[in-house]
């Protein structure tokens, strides 16, 4: 997994380090980070689950897709996650421990709420787009839950397009948004 950076932020793989793991127990207990995120949202019992997420980050290894910390360059301090990658399809078997993919990929962010406000997703979110279009994705996904209007605006700052409402994805309603890679006569997209 490549590690990205703009002016502000560094996008880095997740480490399985106590700085690391602490940040998502703490991230992943807040129900206002949580309460719009899965089937059935639901915050972080203990910290063997964030220890469990740390090491699922810290291994992905994908030439494309990632699941980036987000972090401050000047002051070290971790903002949250961003993701790249395999968007599910519904219709897995509930038993199943991995869904299935639908053959889409898909751009998320889940930030810390002190991290809220200062453009920190958009910023990280546009640099991973800029990452996917030149590694080959001809499209980007997101999918917010309907009523997460703060990450729907994210997704229309980063140029997304919302595309309405589906179940296609994580066996639950989502709001849509989509974004193409720009075209030779259309740089800025």
């Amino acid at each position: 997994m490549e590690e990205l950076s703009t002016t502000r932020l560094r996008l880095r793989r997740w480490t399985t380090d106590a700085p690391d793991v602490d940040f998502l127990v703490d991230l992943h207990s807040r129900w206002e980070v949580m309460r719009y995120i899965g089937r059935w949202p639901r915050v972080a019992s203990d910290r063997s689950e964030a220890v469990r997420r740390a090491e699922r980050y810290a291994g992905m290894d994908h030439p494309v897709h990632g699941i980036w910390a987000i972090e401050d360059v000047a002051t070290g301090r971790l903002h949250g996650t961003l993701l790249l990658k395999d968007l599910p399809a519904s219709g897995a078997p509930v038993t199943s421990p991995d869904p299935a993919p639908s053959g889409d990929t898909e751009i998320g962010w889940h930030l810390h709420p002190d991290a809220w406000g200062h453009g920190y997703a958009s910023e990280a979110a546009a640099r991973v787009l800029e990452h996917a279009f030149a590694h080959g994705l001809d499209q980007v996904l997101a999918v917010t839950h309907p009523d997460n209007a703060a990450s729907q605006r994210v997704a229309r700052r980063i140029g997304m397009t919302g595309l309405g409402i589906t179940g296609r994805y994580y066996d639950t309603t989502c709001a849509l948004f989509r974004i193409d890679r720009p075209t030779e006569a259309d740089p800025a997209g």
